[in-house]
């Protein structure tokens, strides 16, 4: 068989055409919407798909949700340059699980044993019971094994 481009074969089939201009559209709009976007936006959330004249909007949490909710007004001017059709924008969360490295760095440092002994006789000089029962157990979860 001999090796042909790739763009050849995508040109050939409709279904296949159909689906590179579809796919150079939303190209076309993410780099418009990255230089739309803060960055801190434009990074925590992309341009998804687009159906029935709504483009929708990708974010990774409800907070980024929350700030692109605000910015609808001065995006879909943006958006309707590029793409005349889209008559609305919708802004949906699809949450990212954490990399390893992040619940790394945000692990708490743990309490030296000082502290942990200053906790336990704080709990027994508490008159509260419910202080002290809280003191006692956060001073027993903390202690090191053995």
């Amino acid at each position: 068989m001999p090796v042909q481009d790739i763009r050849k074969l995508l040109g050939a089939c409709r279904e296949l055409q159909a689906l590179r201009h579809t796919t150079q559209r939303l190209e076309a709009l993410q780099r418009a919407y990255i230089h739309f976007a803060p960055g801190e936006l434009a990074s925590a959330s992309r341009v998804g798909y687009y159906r029935a004249a709504t483009l929708y909007v990708i974010a990774d949490n409800t907070a980024v949700a929350a700030k692109l909710r605000h910015m609808l007004p001065r995006l879909l001017p943006v958006v309707r340059k590029l793409e005349p059709q889209v008559t609305g924008i919708r802004i949906e969360v699809q949450v990212k699980k954490p990399s390893p490295q992040r619940t790394a760095q945000t692990k708490k440092p743990s309490l030296t044993i000082d502290n942990i002994e200053q906790f336990e006789t704080l709990s027994q000089r508490v008159p509260d019971p419910a202080l002290k029962s809280a003191l006692a157990s956060f001073a027993r979860k903390r202690k090191p094994p053995g």
